[in-house]
């Protein structure tokens, strides 16, 4: 029995302009499926968007650090299996336009 998996994504961070950045990694975060996870990859420590994503994501996601400059970042971000639909009414951020 073969099992097809999708890929997780990768996002590097360090090619995209700086306005566009965080829009790009909630929407990518968005259509995941429940179990999956992508990896982000960036300049600068991605702390403040962690803050976005605990202030308006709380529960909803895992952060694991995978390495921590000071050339370049690297985190996967999963979305629990278990996970219900994140965005809409008051669990949204804001910050994907969704």
């Amino acid at each position: 029995m073969t099992t097809t998996s999708t890929p997780s994504p990768t996002v590097d961070l360090r090619t995209i302009s700086p306005r566009e950045r965080h829009a790009l990694v909630f929407s990518t975060f968005k259509a995941l499926p429940p179990g999956g996870s992508m990896e982000l990859i960036n300049d600068h420590n991605p702390q403040p968007l962690r803050g976005q994503f605990e202030s308006g994501l709380y529960g909803a996601f895992n952060w694991t650090p995978l390495e921590d400059g000071p050339e370049q970042w690297r985190v996967e971000i999963a979305k629990p299996a278990d996970s219900q639909p994140a965005h809409g009414g008051s669990s949204c951020c804001g910050s994907c336009g969704g």
